[in-house]
């Protein structure tokens, strides 16, 4: 899956296409004519920065891909992209912090568009230590797909990988279609590339084990039990923050649940 093209009449023909649109039906979309469309793509008409919002919204286009279309028409970018270090961001990473505490003493992490670790609470830290075995667990920087989908990380350990593995690569295929970044294209060719790593046209387990995918891992004679839910950023107006996500992991057994607190519980013993 390559890159839209630098040209705007090109990159927004690019995109029309992508997204399976006609011209009449991305024309409806934007309420602007057929004709002004076709004029738009072919470069006899030169948009204005509003009609190249209003057309990148009609293609649902991310706040990263709104800023190369307005690039590519000879505008800056209306979108900025802060660290999440930056002063502008401190509410949110204090929002942030805050949704990793209240996950404790569950596993939650943040992560950006490409899986890479962000942040972690102390219950990510406990959980990636007993599986690892290190000692102090670094979380930060980290791929979660990579560790995932790697025979030398956590793909040792999850007893149902087949079925995780296929059900998160459609998740990051899906993500390659909408953002159609070479950075995600290149993450999911990578990912595919691991060892065994399963079709994405192999369809789906007929049987329903229960309403939610469970991850169950296996360490020695432990097993964790988990299933998880990803969080977004309402109504994000910085790059940064529309890309991050928040998976918060929940134990599908009292057996695991149990376990999480002990490790709580250990914790708040070393420390005091």
């Amino acid at each position: 899956m390559g890159d839209a093209p630098g040209n705007f009449g090109a990159r927004l023909r690019w995109w029309r296409a992508h997204r399976g649109l006609s011209q009449l039906a991305l024309a409806g979309e934007a309420d602007i004519s057929q004709r002004h469309l076709s004029f738009l793509e072919s470069g006899r008409t030169e948009p204005s920065r509003d009609m190249v919002l209003r057309l990148a919204a009609a293609l649902d286009l991310t706040l990263r891909q709104q800023n190369a279309l307005l690039l590519a028409a000879g505008f800056a970018p209306v979108w900025r992209e802060s660290d999440l270090a930056a002063a502008e961001l401190a509410e949110v990473a204090r929002a942030l912090d805050h949704m990793l505490a209240r996950q404790e003493p569950y596993p939650a992490f943040v992560v950006d568009r490409r899986w890479k670790v962000l942040r972690a609470n102390a219950g990510a830290a406990s959980m990636v230590a007993f599986l690892t075995g290190a000692q102090a667990a670094a979380t930060d920087g980290v791929n979660l797909a990579d560790a995932l989908m790697s025979p030398a990380a956590l793909r040792p350990l999850i007893v149902n990988w087949d079925e995780v593995a296929l059900y998160f690569l459609r998740g990051v295929q899906a993500d390659a279609v909408a953002d159609a970044t070479p950075e995600t294209a290149a993450l999911l060719k990578r990912l595919l590339a691991y060892p065994d790593a399963p079709k994405l046209s192999q369809l789906a387990p007929q049987e329903s084990h229960g309403p939610v995918l469970t991850i169950h891992f296996r360490k020695d004679r432990t097993s964790l039990h988990l299933f998880t839910t990803i969080a977004t950023l309402g109504t994000p107006h910085d790059v940064t923050l529309q890309e991050i996500r928040i998976e918060c992991f929940f134990p599908s057994t009292d057996e695991t649940a149990r376990l999480f607190e002990q490790w709580a519980a250990d914790r708040s013993r070393r420390v005091n």
